[in-house]
Parts: C-alpha cells; structure tokens; sequence
C-alpha cells in the first residue's frame, strides 16, 4: 500500500509546531501528528504512563513509535520555512514603488512581524499577503513531498 498524504494536512501540521511542539508525517498511515517535548521526552526516559494524565497516553505511545521506528518523518519546520524570507519575497513583489519602500523598511529590525502585518493590513493588502504566504508554504510542502518521494493529493 502506497499513501498518500493531503498538502493541507501538512500545512496544518506545520502550523501546529512551535518550540514545544513538533508535527511528524506517519510513512505508513498518511497521518500527520504533533507531539509534545513533553510527550518526547517521556517517550525517550521510558517514564511510567501512570505518571501522565490518561489524555497524554496515545501522545506518549506515538512519541515512543516516532522514537522506535522510521514510520514517521518530521514536517519542515520554521527554520526551514523562513517565514521572514517570505515576507521579504513579497514586499519585494509588489509593484508601486512608495508602497513596496514603505513595506521593505517595515520589516527591518525588532518587531519586523508586527509592523509588516499592521501595514499589510492599513494598505488593505493582508489578503494579498496571505494568498502569497499560503503560495509559498505550499511550494514548501510540495518541494518537501517531492523530495522525500512522498506522493500527495491537493
């Protein structure tokens, strides 16, 4: 049996991850997890179950498979998004010479993120943004399929 995973599925795994957590995409069934440090390292010092509330027990099994097996491949993460890149891509696409200035020296320095979004959204241009930033992920998550030879379904 050969799976096939849903781009989206993989896009919603990645925008699970954070620094204590992280998304794995399972070989063998096509589903995508996401699993706790805290899972992670329970599962790595073979802690007693009884020590997590019964909620956490699946998450610590999977954790344990993830550790024990090769059934699962860990999704890109944001080093390998680059979310930063993206947005510079974008104010770099955009056409009016003001706008595209204004844009490029919103996102130099501390608070890049923030004062991106508050302009993307005062030129009534977030959906834009977020067509082009969904665009790139994409691109990501089918480059990432291709690949690991991963066959994958829009």
């Amino acid at each position: 049996m050969t799976i096939q995973v849903k781009l989206q599925d993989i896009l919603e795994g990645m925008d699970c991850q954070s620094d204590e957590q992280s998304s794995f995409l399972n070989l063998t069934t096509g589903a995508v997890v996401s699993i706790t440090d805290e899972e992670l390292r329970a599962a790595e010092h073979d802690a007693p179950l009884e020590d997590f509330p019964e909620w956490q027990h699946d998450q610590i099994r999977i954790a344990r498979d993830i550790l024990e097996t090769d059934h699962y491949l860990p999704l890109p993460d944001r080093f390998e998004i680059n979310e930063y890149q993206i947005m510079e891509r974008f104010c770099l696409s955009v056409d009016e010479d003001d706008l595209r200035d204004d844009l490029c020296d919103a996102i130099r320095g501390r608070g890049a993120f923030r004062r991106f979004k508050d302009r993307v959204q005062a030129y009534g241009m977030a959906e834009d943004w977020y067509r082009y930033r969904d665009a790139a992920l994409q691109e990501i998550v089918v480059a990432w399929c291709e690949e690991h030879g991963i066959p994958y379904t829009a």
